[in-house]
């Protein structure tokens, strides 16, 4: 059983400047805008990290889902949290442990050669937890949500190559992160710092305690840098640049390292 980190998906009030945000400070471009998230009354841009994405959604439309979410976290902030898994049945049976923790599917979508399976925020905690599957296999090739594979023409590794971990913030990040490994049926270790975190294939979510008034939520992404300096400058340049380790993009704390 393979469970391995593919995309994170943030949201923000306005997609065009966060998008100017990403290609200044981070060096990225986008490889596909998928026309489908409108029935949600979104519009989003996807962007290769490595073999990995960010993606960014905005709302088109009043009273959606992440406009709430919007509302609640007062602001731009990381939304799900995007896993492909190595096969159908290893997604069957993280639906099969879901439905025994009561946990509901917020979203389903299958088709011969994708299945979609996003689990409910509010009973995963944290953010969505999105459990995916691609019939192609390839964790560092073809993936159907960034269009299939033509996705490496636009990767960009000038400045950032990979992101290694992401960090989601509540009250209790002992009792989300026993939640989230009873779900993925992974077991929980700890960092350098005494955090818990839950190991993926190539990268780890991390818990930790909500410190910045914004409650729980995904609210950071480790991030490996190529070029320090130019990022530090786009990032002072354009007001994101917190630290000589830190810069925010979409309401989101960029750990770089």
């Amino acid at each position: 059983m393979s469970i391995r980190l593919r995309q994170i998906c943030l949201v923000a009030t306005q997609l065009a400047p966060v998008i100017e945000d990403f290609r200044d400070i981070l060096g990225l471009e986008v490889c596909f805008v998928d026309k489908g998230v409108a029935v949600f009354g979104l519009e989003n841009s996807l962007m290769p990290v490595g073999s990995n994405f960010i993606e960014v959604v905005a709302p088109i439309k009043e009273n959606t889902a992440a406009g709430r979410y919007l509302k609640r976290r007062n602001g731009d902030g990381g939304y799900m949290v995007i896993c492909q898994c190595d096969s159908h049945e290893t997604q069957r049976a993280r639906k099969t442990r879901a439905a025994a923790m009561n946990i509901r599917i917020a979203w389903e979508h299958e088709s011969k050669s994708f299945h979609g399976m996003q689990l409910h925020p509010a009973d995963t905690g944290g953010a969505f937890f999105e459990i995916d599957w691609d019939a192609k296999g390839e964790p560092e090739g073809s993936w159907e949500p960034a269009g299939g594979d033509g996705w490496p023409k636009a990767a960009r590794t000038d400045v950032v190559r990979a992101y290694k971990a992401i960090e989601l913030q509540c009250a209790d990040p002992r009792g989300l992160a026993e939640r989230w490994s009873s779900i993925a049926e992974i077991p929980l270790r700890k960092d350098s710092r005494d955090r818990f975190e839950m190991p993926l294939e190539n990268a780890s979510v991390r818990f930790v305690e909500a410190m910045d008034g914004r409650g729980e939520g995904l609210g950071g992404i480790d991030i490996l840098v190529n070029d320090r300096q130019r990022l530090l400058q786009a990032a002072e340049r354009r007001g994101r640049r917190v630290s000589d380790d830190e810069v925010i993009i979409c309401g989101t704390r960029f750990y770089l390292t």
